[in-house]
């Protein structure tokens, strides 16, 4: 595995993704220093909670220093500084740079500025292939993994990028079926169903959630993203679509799991944080040491 830089979950192979659970298990706990003496830039040009600080969280566990843009009102780019001139400055500063940006394909721009270990933490609606990393690595945790499940990813499907990573990653194992349940307004883009019947992955798309509830394995709660609306309207007229209650769980199995990529608004009620089927938090912990195993190899693949 020589992977030094990862933009997206499209060209992942199941060898890697297997390495990288294997690894993030490893280290569950563990303090290191396998970065010790190299800088972590996370260059966060969007805003962001749980990837930033389990970014951050990863490379001080590895021993390593960071630096940070938080804010991106604090930043040159409000200067109107091009993506390359940062990329390239961030580039004499850091060993490893982990980039959040609103636009899709800015990863892809990015990494024609430098060859340092990269990592996209999130780029517009297009992809966040760490959250698919960490969401399968919580997958295998919870039910033992994909092969013979089946999981419904349910809100924003088409502009969920965590959505659209998991669905490339998913096409790596054979899931039982895939249910995508969502408004028609926001149903997943069509590549992503091409995807699943180029590969034989029987699918089903509905905006009924109680009727799939009891043949669901995994569910992947999404929020409607008020973000990516164009107007306050339209948000609004989605919002609240989808929610997961008390009552709604125990539709499904016993052995159900609930997953969220958070932040979450309305879509998962608090009552639902004490049933064991909700693994949300279980999921954001295991962030950290999916996020620990990919610095610390895509570093070693470079720093050789």
């Amino acid at each position: 595995m020589e992977r030094t830089q990862l933009t997206t979950s499209a060209n992942l192979t199941r060898e890697e993704v297997d390495f990288f659970m294997e690894e993030a298990e490893r280290l569950r706990g563990k303090n290191t220093e396998d970065l010790k003496g190299k800088v972590v830039a996370t260059v966060f040009l969007e805003p962001s909670t749980r990837t930033r600080l389990s970014f951050e969280t990863a490379a001080h566990r590895l021993g390593s220093s960071v630096i940070t843009i938080a804010d991106p009102k604090t930043s040159s780019v409000t200067k109107g500084e091009t993506l390359a001139d940062t990329i390239r400055v961030v580039d004499k500063y850091a060993d490893i740079i982990v980039m959040r940006h609103p636009t899709s394909g800015a990863a892809e721009e990015a990494i024609n500025y430098t060859d340092k270990p990269f990592l996209n933490a999130g780029d517009g609606p297009n992809q966040h292939p760490t959250q698919s990393l960490l969401d399968i690595y919580t997958i295998k945790r919870e039910v033992g993994g994909i092969d013979g499940k089946t999981i419904a990813f349910i809100g924003d499907l088409k502009y969920g990028r965590t959505v659209h990573s998991l669905t490339y990653i998913l096409c790596l194992y054979n899931p039982k079926k895939v249910i995508y349940i969502s408004p028609n307004e926001l149903r997943v883009p069509e590549k992503y169903i091409q995807m699943l019947k180029d590969k034989g992955i029987e699918f089903e798309e509905t905006n009924d959630l109680d009727a799939k509830m009891p043949e669901i394995d995994v569910v992947y709660m999404t929020r409607i993203q008020q973000e990516r609306f164009e107007s306050e309207a339209e948000y609004v007229k989605l919002k609240g679509s989808y929610i997961m209650t008390p009552e709604t769980v125990k539709l499904g199995k016993e052995s159900l799991r609930i997953l969220h990529p958070l932040p979450r608004v309305d879509e998962i009620t608090p009552e639902v944080d004490d049933m064991i089927q909700s693994a949300c938090f279980r999921q954001v912990e295991n962030g950290v040491y999916m996020r620990m195993a990919l610095l610390k190899n895509l570093s070693k693949n470079y720093y050789k």
